[in-house]
Protein backbone atom coordinates (compact mmCIF):
# COMPACT_ATOMS: atom_id res chain seq x y z
CA UNK A 1 0.00 0.00 0.00
CA UNK A 2 2.78 2.35 -0.88
CA UNK A 3 2.14 5.94 -1.86
CA UNK A 4 2.65 7.27 -5.39
CA UNK A 5 6.24 7.01 -6.62
CA UNK A 6 8.37 10.09 -6.66
CA UNK A 7 11.41 10.85 -8.74
CA UNK A 8 14.73 11.94 -7.34
CA UNK A 9 17.52 13.35 -9.44
CA UNK A 10 20.73 12.76 -7.53
CA UNK A 11 24.24 13.57 -8.63
CA UNK A 12 26.87 11.64 -6.78
CA UNK A 13 30.14 13.56 -6.51
CA UNK A 14 32.70 11.31 -4.90
CA UNK A 15 32.36 8.47 -2.49
CA UNK A 16 31.71 10.61 0.58
CA UNK A 17 28.59 12.19 -0.93
CA UNK A 18 27.24 8.79 -1.94
CA UNK A 19 27.70 7.51 1.59
CA UNK A 20 25.95 10.57 3.03
CA UNK A 21 22.97 10.12 0.74
CA UNK A 22 22.66 6.45 1.61
CA UNK A 23 22.88 7.22 5.32
CA UNK A 24 20.04 9.71 5.04
CA UNK A 25 17.89 7.10 3.29
CA UNK A 26 18.41 4.72 6.18
CA UNK A 27 17.18 7.22 8.73
CA UNK A 28 14.06 7.99 6.70
CA UNK A 29 13.11 4.31 6.54
CA UNK A 30 13.31 3.58 10.28
CA UNK A 31 9.96 2.77 11.91
CA UNK A 32 9.14 4.30 15.31
CA UNK A 33 6.55 3.22 17.87
CA UNK A 34 5.00 4.29 21.14
CA UNK A 35 2.17 2.93 23.28
CA UNK A 36 -0.32 5.50 24.57
CA UNK A 37 -2.19 5.56 27.89
CA UNK A 38 -5.01 3.48 26.39
CA UNK A 39 -2.64 0.73 25.33
CA UNK A 40 -2.86 1.63 21.64
CA UNK A 41 0.33 1.25 19.63
CA UNK A 42 1.26 4.06 17.24
CA UNK A 43 3.72 3.50 14.38
CA UNK A 44 5.31 6.03 12.03
CA UNK A 45 8.37 6.56 9.89
CA UNK A 46 8.31 10.30 10.65
CA UNK A 47 8.14 10.69 14.46
CA UNK A 48 6.81 14.02 15.73
CA UNK A 49 7.22 13.37 19.44
CA UNK A 50 9.99 12.17 21.76
CA UNK A 51 7.56 9.48 22.93
CA UNK A 52 8.46 7.45 19.84
CA UNK A 53 11.28 4.93 20.00
CA UNK A 54 12.88 2.98 17.15
CA UNK A 55 10.89 -0.19 16.45
CA UNK A 56 12.41 -1.37 13.15
CA UNK A 57 15.71 -0.23 11.66
CA UNK A 58 16.11 0.32 7.91
CA UNK A 59 18.33 -2.73 7.57
CA UNK A 60 15.23 -4.82 8.38
CA UNK A 61 13.56 -3.87 5.13
CA UNK A 62 11.27 -6.11 3.12
CA UNK A 63 12.25 -9.79 3.01
CA UNK A 64 15.30 -9.29 5.26
CA UNK A 65 13.64 -9.41 8.66
CA UNK A 66 13.50 -12.92 10.21
CA UNK A 67 10.26 -14.80 9.69
CA UNK A 68 10.24 -16.06 13.31
CA UNK A 69 9.33 -19.55 12.21
CA UNK A 70 6.49 -18.59 9.87
CA UNK A 71 6.82 -19.98 6.34
CA UNK A 72 6.08 -18.07 3.16
CA UNK A 73 3.79 -20.85 1.99
CA UNK A 74 0.74 -19.24 0.25
CA UNK A 75 -1.50 -21.57 2.26
CA UNK A 76 -0.01 -20.60 5.64
CA UNK A 77 -2.66 -17.97 6.32
CA UNK A 78 -5.64 -19.51 4.55
CA UNK A 79 -7.66 -19.72 7.76
CA UNK A 80 -7.16 -16.00 8.41
CA UNK A 81 -7.77 -15.08 4.78
CA UNK A 82 -11.04 -17.04 4.75
CA UNK A 83 -12.16 -15.24 7.91
CA UNK A 84 -11.28 -11.81 6.49
CA UNK A 85 -12.97 -12.70 3.21
CA UNK A 86 -16.18 -13.56 5.04
CA UNK A 87 -16.10 -10.45 7.23
CA UNK A 88 -15.33 -7.95 4.48
CA UNK A 89 -16.71 -9.56 1.32
CA UNK A 90 -13.41 -9.65 -0.55
CA UNK A 91 -12.63 -12.87 -2.40
CA UNK A 92 -9.98 -15.24 -1.10
CA UNK A 93 -8.01 -15.31 -4.40
CA UNK A 94 -7.90 -11.51 -4.45
CA UNK A 95 -6.66 -11.24 -0.87
CA UNK A 96 -3.98 -13.84 -1.55
CA UNK A 97 -2.95 -12.04 -4.73
CA UNK A 98 -2.50 -8.75 -2.87
CA UNK A 99 -0.53 -10.44 -0.09
CA UNK A 100 1.67 -12.19 -2.66
CA UNK A 101 2.39 -8.92 -4.47
CA UNK A 102 2.85 -6.87 -1.31
CA UNK A 103 4.97 -9.08 0.94
CA UNK A 104 5.29 -12.53 -0.65
CA UNK A 105 3.61 -13.88 2.51
CA UNK A 106 6.29 -12.43 4.82
CA UNK A 107 4.43 -11.31 7.98
CA UNK A 108 7.31 -9.12 9.16
CA UNK A 109 8.00 -7.36 5.85
CA UNK A 110 8.76 -3.63 6.05
CA UNK A 111 9.08 -1.56 2.88
CA UNK A 112 11.46 1.34 2.40
CA UNK A 113 8.48 3.69 2.69
CA UNK A 114 7.37 2.22 6.00
CA UNK A 115 4.52 -0.08 4.92
CA UNK A 116 4.32 -3.09 7.21
CA UNK A 117 3.20 -6.68 7.40
CA UNK A 118 1.55 -9.12 5.03
CA UNK A 119 -0.59 -6.53 3.23
CA UNK A 120 1.91 -3.70 3.64
CA UNK A 121 -0.22 -1.25 5.61
CA UNK A 122 1.07 2.29 6.02
CA UNK A 123 1.20 3.62 9.61
CA UNK A 124 -1.14 6.50 8.70
CA UNK A 125 -3.91 3.94 8.13
CA UNK A 126 -3.53 1.93 11.34
CA UNK A 127 -6.16 3.84 13.29
CA UNK A 128 -8.67 3.73 10.41
CA UNK A 129 -8.19 -0.02 10.04
CA UNK A 130 -8.12 -0.80 13.77
CA UNK A 131 -4.56 -2.14 13.66
CA UNK A 132 -2.58 -2.18 16.89
CA UNK A 133 0.20 -4.54 15.83
CA UNK A 134 0.90 -4.46 12.06
CA UNK A 135 2.98 -7.63 12.34
CA UNK A 136 0.11 -9.64 13.76
CA UNK A 137 -1.07 -11.66 10.72
CA UNK A 138 -4.77 -11.48 11.59
CA UNK A 139 -4.81 -7.75 12.29
CA UNK A 140 -2.87 -7.04 9.13
CA UNK A 141 -4.98 -9.25 6.86
CA UNK A 142 -8.24 -7.99 8.37
CA UNK A 143 -7.12 -4.38 8.03
CA UNK A 144 -5.92 -4.86 4.47
CA UNK A 145 -9.16 -6.62 3.51
CA UNK A 146 -11.18 -3.78 4.99
CA UNK A 147 -9.15 -1.18 3.11
CA UNK A 148 -9.41 -3.11 -0.15
CA UNK A 149 -13.18 -3.35 0.33
CA UNK A 150 -13.33 0.42 0.85
CA UNK A 151 -11.42 0.94 -2.40
CA UNK A 152 -13.70 -1.44 -4.29
CA UNK A 153 -16.74 0.43 -3.00
CA UNK A 154 -15.23 3.81 -3.80
CA UNK A 155 -14.50 2.81 -7.39
CA UNK A 156 -17.74 0.91 -7.99
CA UNK A 157 -16.19 -2.54 -8.08
CA UNK A 158 -13.68 -1.68 -10.80
CA UNK A 159 -10.89 -3.95 -9.67
CA UNK A 160 -8.06 -2.31 -11.59
CA UNK A 161 -8.91 1.08 -10.06
CA UNK A 162 -9.26 -0.37 -6.56
CA UNK A 163 -5.84 -2.00 -6.85
CA UNK A 164 -4.31 1.21 -8.17
CA UNK A 165 -5.80 3.05 -5.19
CA UNK A 166 -4.42 0.44 -2.80
CA UNK A 167 -0.96 1.10 -4.22
CA UNK A 168 -0.94 4.80 -5.06
CA UNK A 169 -3.81 6.17 -2.95
CA UNK A 170 -7.40 6.91 -3.98
CA UNK A 171 -6.66 10.59 -4.57
CA UNK A 172 -4.23 9.68 -7.36
CA UNK A 173 -6.87 7.53 -9.04
CA UNK A 174 -9.41 10.33 -8.71
CA UNK A 175 -6.93 12.79 -10.20
CA UNK A 176 -6.43 10.75 -13.37
CA UNK A 177 -9.83 9.03 -13.36
CA UNK A 178 -7.91 5.86 -14.25
CA UNK A 179 -4.85 3.93 -13.16
CA UNK A 180 -2.25 6.67 -12.50
CA UNK A 181 0.58 6.68 -15.05
CA UNK A 182 3.14 5.76 -12.41
CA UNK A 183 5.35 2.88 -13.61
CA UNK A 184 5.29 1.27 -10.16
CA UNK A 185 1.49 1.39 -9.95
CA UNK A 186 0.98 0.12 -13.50
CA UNK A 187 3.30 -2.82 -12.77
CA UNK A 188 1.59 -3.42 -9.44
CA UNK A 189 -1.89 -3.66 -10.95
CA UNK A 190 -0.70 -6.06 -13.64
CA UNK A 191 1.14 -8.20 -11.10
CA UNK A 192 -1.82 -8.48 -8.70
CA UNK A 193 -4.21 -9.33 -11.53
CA UNK A 194 -1.82 -12.03 -12.72
CA UNK A 195 -1.59 -13.52 -9.23
CA UNK A 196 -5.38 -13.19 -8.87
CA UNK A 197 -5.98 -15.30 -11.97
CA UNK A 198 -3.47 -17.88 -10.76
CA UNK A 199 -5.06 -18.18 -7.30
CA UNK A 200 -8.50 -18.47 -8.85
CA UNK A 201 -7.32 -21.61 -10.62
CA UNK A 202 -5.57 -23.12 -7.60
Amino acid sequence: MAGPPFRRLAFFIGVSLAVAVLSAARVDADIYMYRDANGVYHFTNTPTSPKYTVYVREHSIRHQRPLTGLARDPSSYDHLIRKASTQHGVSIPLLKAVIKAESDFNPTAVSRRGAMGLMQIMPDNFRLLNIRDPFDPWENIAGGARYLKLMLQRFNGQLHLALAAYNAGPEAVDRYNSVPPYPETVRYVRKVLSFYRAFQKS
